[in-house]
């Protein structure tokens, strides 16, 4: 399975092509990029020049990027005006919102990647007609916008009244958007469990994000660390295995200060998962 590292793991830092080259020389080949004003800003154009002549002359590849969430630097602490959600009701605010996910479409044209991941609502949003008919809307705008840059929009299951896995399946029933997914595990430990999620999502699944929880909040552990996470690895690994498609493994982590050499950490948990096999296929 193609590994690939989100940058997440050191967002609160300015992603410099000193962290890029700390994530290839771990032996990790491919990165999804998180876009966060204080880590990657698309707005500054120096930043992404800087990173599109790095990857032009590297061999490390960008997979996929995550879709901003704020417009601050300070993950929306600044006031409710930073979110950026396709489901706002106020008309006015929900085109600034998708002019913000076009701005961060058009490193593609610096640095070119496969996937954008997109969040359908915010944290604790219940089900509405109304932000189905909002995200629809979205949606028909931004997938044009990227599939003009080579890129396709998946939307990523997340722990909300408007995007587990099941809900996912009633907005494309309602919809009728052919849209790929992007399967959290650790998102779908905190709804339905991980293999009622996948089998809901399976047709649609494109990538992944790979990180550990104790079920109830989104902790973005390290898989495998033994700190805090309850999901069952060894039955996780044999889930992605029962598709004949590939899925890449995208580690989506937070950083833990105290931890020294955090990108080689998750070059290992890349090798223990793919050494997981439960014992009927030992």
């Amino acid at each position: 399975m193609q590994h690939v590292l989100s940058t997440h793991l050191f967002v609160q830092h300015r992603l410099t092509t000193v962290w890029l080259d700390r994530v290839w020389d771990a032996g990790i080949p491919f990165v999804e990029l998180f876009v966060a004003k204080q880590h990657l800003d698309y707005r500054n154009k120096a930043q992404i020049v800087e990173l599109g002549h790095w990857f032009r002359d590297s061999e490390l590849q960008v997979n996929s990027i995550h879709a901003p969430l704020f417009t601050d630097d300070v993950w929306g602490r600044s006031g409710p005006q930073s979110i950026i959600s396709i489901t706002e009701r106020e008309k006015a605010k929900r085109i600034a919102a998708v002019d913000e996910i076009k701005r961060a479409l058009e490193i593609a044209e610096s640095v070119p990647f496969r996937f954008m991941v997109q969040h359908l609502g915010v944290p604790e949003e219940e089900f509405s007609e109304y932000s189905v008919d909002a995200a629809f809307s979205a949606l028909e705008e931004i997938t044009m916008f990227a599939r003009q840059r080579g890129v396709d929009v998946l939307l990523e299951n997340t722990p909300n009244g408007l995007a587990s896995a099941e809900r996912l399946l009633t907005f494309f029933e309602l919809t009728h958007m052919e849209l790929g997914v992007c399967f959290d595990l650790g998102h779908a430990h905190m709804n339905e469990g991980i293999e009622t999620a996948y089998r809901h999502l399976k047709p649609r699944i494109r990538s992944t994000h790979l990180h550990d929880n104790n079920g109830k909040e989104d902790l973005h552990l390290f898989p495998l660390d033994g700190e805090g996470g309850t999901i069952d690895w060894t039955a996780t690994m044999d889930v992605l295995r029962s598709s004949p498609g590939q899925y890449p493994l995208v580690l989506e982590l937070r950083e833990v200060p105290e931890m020294q050499y955090p990108i080689q950490k998750a070059q290992s948990v890349f090798e223990r998962l793919e050494e997981l096999r439960s014992r009927h296929e030992s």
